[in-house]
């Protein structure tokens, strides 16, 4: 099994999220599944293929050319694949998944987290979608959600794409639905 993560490439000023991804990424290489993530050395999309390559597991990173150097493109991983721009590292992300995980981020882990829910939405994927709530990092952005569902643009069904953990044990067993 191999789950995406879509995460920063910011440390951001929390410093449990930093130790949560770092957790994360021990207990992914420990149950033996995979990590595929943005590619980056840097913040908490570093600190989790780090702590994944410690524990001797399995770290494929996809990054966009122009980003190589930007990012600093991780070069300790199993497997980093260089692509031409964002729209081919999201699709190959996405065939190498079999579910995906957000933990904290900015502007592009939300924008990688709400298509891959589309996708789902509108059937180019049926995988697992799932958000580690990290000390209530996404509570803002699952309130927005919830209005847009109360004000009638998210249809009920569509709301259980996305599932929210609040643990690494429940993130993980919500990932492995149908796998």
């Amino acid at each position: 099994m191999t789950i995406c993560v879509y995460c920063g490439s910011s440390n951001g000023n929390d410093p449990d999220i930093l130790t949560t991804a770092n957790k994360f990424g021990r207990e992914l290489a420990n149950r033996k599944i995979g990590l595929v993530y943005g590619g980056s050395s840097l913040g908490v999309m570093g600190a989790l293929a780090n702590s994944v390559m410690q524990e001797g597991g399995k770290v494929t990173g996809v990054i966009p050319e122009n980003l190589f150097s930007k990012e600093v493109g991780h070069t300790g991983i199993t497997e980093l694949i260089t692509v031409k721009d964002m729209h081919e590292r999201k699709y190959t992300m996405a065939e190498l998944a079999d579910a995906f995980v957000a933990l904290p981020g900015g502007f592009g882990t939300m924008e990688e987290l709400f298509e891959i829910i589309t996708w789902n939405q509108i059937e180019i994927i049926q995988k697992p979608v799932t958000l580690l709530n990290i000390n209530g990092f996404y509570t803002p952005l699952l309130s927005m959600i919830d209005h847009a569902a109360k004000t009638g643009f998210i249809r009920e069904p569509n709301l259980e794409i996305l599932q929210i953990a609040e643990s690494i044990g429940e993130c993980i067993e919500m990932s492995m639905v149908n796998n």
